[in-house]
């Protein structure tokens, strides 16, 4: 019976060895886990400061173009009021040659008329 206990100890040894190893492996293999999550950690953030930081870039560059749009409608409103006041001369200026082309084309009438012999001077 010793020697059947002495081989049962001597596999109970063996068995303690192996999971020792095994230990030490799975130790080795978490803490490269920890490491692994640490970089992925590390590079997520990065990433995440990197997006929000072209997010706020994006929104000062929109809020900029909505200034410079802001200026260019301001600009265009005063365009179209000069346009305004431009085409009402425009109209005015032509009013007043029909006006004077009518005053003219009467006057022209009326030196027809005195020069046309009427029927008892014929």
């Amino acid at each position: 019976m010793p020697d059947e206990l002495e081989a049962r100890v001597s596999a109970l040894e063996t068995r303690v060895e192996e999971v020792a190893a095994d230990a030490a492996a799975a130790r080795h293999l978490a803490a490269a886990r920890d490491r692994d999550l640490a970089d992925l950690t590390i590079k997520v953030d990065a990433h995440r400061m990197a997006i929000n930081a072209l997010g706020v870039q994006t929104a000062e560059r929109f809020d900029r173009l909505e200034r410079r749009m802001d200026g260019f409608d301001q600009r265009m409103d005063g365009f179209d009021q000069r346009m305004d006041r431009l085409e009402s001369t425009v109209d005015k200026g032509f009013a007043e040659m029909r006006a004077k082309f009518d005053q003219t084309a009467a006057g022209m009438q009326l030196i027809v008329d005195l020069l046309t012999p009427g029927p008892a001077e014929a």
